[in-house]
């Protein structure tokens, strides 16, 4: 990310002025030193206010990431797992990029496939076969 944006896929790249990084305290166990240094990275991506989208994409991104984005439009991750403010950054920004090529990206439509008429007709026996042995087991009225 030397030239200043995240490489997202071949048609997004997003800014880095956009991504707004926020420092704070991780939870979990330590020693001393949790408590006086924040090493939990929160980054924000405006996804409904971003220039770098599309109409398109914007749309499809809100759509796929209706359930990850706040009221006002807004992508909200975070990672705390490594000791290290710097670790913590990189990792969030690669799963930022992840989560977004994710969302961006489109299904293949399915090709609908023939049964092929051997299988119908093995399908259709069984059922005569199966049809055929619980006849045998009904007992007739005039047997009684």
């Amino acid at each position: 990310m030397p030239d200043g944006f995240l490489d997202v896929s071949r048609a997004l790249r997003i800014p880095l002025g956009e991504l707004v990084y926020r420092a704070s305290r991780s939870s979990g166990p330590g020693g001393q030193h949790v408590n006086t240094s924040s090493t939990r990275i929160e980054v924000v991506w405006d996804v409904a206010g971003s220039p770098a989208l599309g109409d398109a994409e914007r749309a499809r991104l809100l759509a796929r990431l209706g359930r990850r984005l706040d009221s006002a439009g807004r992508l909200r991750l975070v990672s705390g797992e490594f000791k290290s403010q710097l670790r913590n950054r990189e990792a969030v920004t690669e799963r930022l990029r992840t989560v977004v090529a994710a969302a961006l990206a489109v299904p293949k439509r399915r090709k609908r496939t023939r049964l092929p008429a051997a299988t119908k007709a093995a399908r259709l026996d069984a059922k005569r076969r199966r049809s055929a042995i619980k006849r045998t087991r009904r007992t007739r009225p005039d047997e009684d």
